[in-house]
């Protein structure tokens, strides 16, 4: 679906209207990854947006031109070989530049300097995170939409594909299956540096409690040591087993975020019960508290200093793995600000986008516990995905 002119406007004016409450000596922005470069044209290219202080755009594209022009609005796109050409229509002198620095590499950071000249570079990452973070109607509506199928997937379809013998990777390959059938888009995008994701986070008993580079509270063996995603091929389902699924839905590029739990072939035990039922109550407290103005440095401190020392123990993670966050923002990435932590003071705004996700390890069981994605209102947090469950028998 081809976005808006008046949608693009907005963002372009929201991104500079902080940039001139905040660097009054800005002179232009250039936007190089593709996932921002998508939300400021409506495409997905190679190629590199200029924005100037006086908000005129320009967008540069290498490869594909004809894509680009097909699916964005925007009517200042232009075809592109190399930098060179950029700087000869705009002129080589950017000023004080802004860029994404987090995405940005220093080679690519060279080659722009051989043809443009910046009196100064800085980060725009933060800014440009700060106006992706409140959603529009228009993303609103796909994040509905991505909630509404993630729930059917994990509520409906997942357990008839769980059966004694199957692997982990075996799993992943149904789940992806059948997450495409009901309209994923086909990829789990996240912006923290090299994760790659895709489905999300599976497993069987206790490979959810197995360490990983990923900043989550879940684990899993993964396929080898150099793919250490999707599933184990050797740990098999076998009757009592724990099934953790942590996985993000996308539609049209937005996303949802959602943990469910099951036990395959058995009941819980009271304790496991216990725990997860902890986790569902803390997901709902944190839920309340997603209103207007509300600081998620104070959501976070009000929340864990209510939990005793021993729940404490393997909490938003198993040993010392234990992760400092209770929520982050989703959109056209899983991983997007909003930070329910220590330390995160700016305000939530409504249509915030949030994923609440207290999670808690239990030793040689797996790891318990829910998610779900919840927008930001005046009555508190409105959830996209459901809500935390009991653990599904199947």
């Amino acid at each position: 679906m081809t976005l808006m002119i008046n949608e693009l406007d907005r963002r372009l004016n929201h991104l500079c209207d902080l940039m001139d409450q905040t660097y009054l000596e800005w002179d232009a922005i250039l936007i190089l990854g593709k996932v921002n470069q998508y939300y400021f044209t409506g495409t997905m290219q190679d190629g590199m947006l200029v924005i100037q202080k006086d908000r005129t755009r320009h967008y540069f594209v290498r490869r594909s031109y004809d894509r680009a022009k097909a699916e964005s609005p925007l009517t200042t796109i232009y075809p592109m070989e190399s930098y060179r050409d950029a700087a000869g229509m705009i002129g080589p002198g950017l000023g004080n530049t802004y860029l994404e620095t987090e995405i940005v590499p220093l080679a690519m950071l060279q080659r722009l300097k051989k043809y443009f000249t910046m009196r100064s570079i800085h980060s725009v990452d933060k800014l440009v995170l700060s106006v992706r973070a409140v959603k529009s109607p228009y993303e609103l509506e796909w994040v509905e939409q991505a909630g509404k199928n993630h729930c059917k997937l994990l509520h409906e379809l997942v357990p008839p594909l769980l059966r004694e013998g199957m692997s982990e990777a075996d799993f992943v390959a149904e789940l992806y299956a059948a997450m495409i059938k009901i309209g994923h888009h086909g990829v789990s995008r996240f912006s923290m540096f090299q994760t790659e994701m895709v489905a999300g986070q599976i497993g069987f008993g206790e490979s959810s409690l197995y360490p990983t580079s990923f900043d989550g509270p879940g684990g899993a063996y993964g396929m080898c040591p150099a793919v250490p995603l999707l599933g184990s091929r050797e740990r098999k389902l076998k009757k009592g087993d724990l099934v953790f699924v942590d996985v993000g839905f996308g539609c049209n590029g937005y996303h949802s975020d959602k943990t469910q739990v099951y036990i395959f072939g058995a009941k819980p035990d009271a304790d496991v019960v216990k725990a997860h039922r902890a986790c569902m109550e803390i997901e709902q407290r944190l839920a309340e508290k997603l209103i207007p103005g509300a600081i998620p440095s104070e959501i976070y401190q009000s929340v864990m200093s209510t939990l005793s020392e021993d729940f404490r123990r393997n909490f938003m993670g198993y040993g010392e793995r234990q992760v400092k966050f209770l929520g982050h923002g989703v959109g056209l990435h899983v991983d997007e600000l909003p930070v329910i932590t220590n330390g995160f003071l700016a305000e939530l705004t409504e249509n915030m986008v949030i994923a609440l996700e207290p999670k808690k390890g239990l030793p040689n069981i797996g790891m318990v516990g829910v998610e779900d994605t919840y927008v930001v209102s005046a009555a508190g947090g409105r959830c996209l995905t459901g809500g935390g469950t009991d653990i599904i028998e199947v």
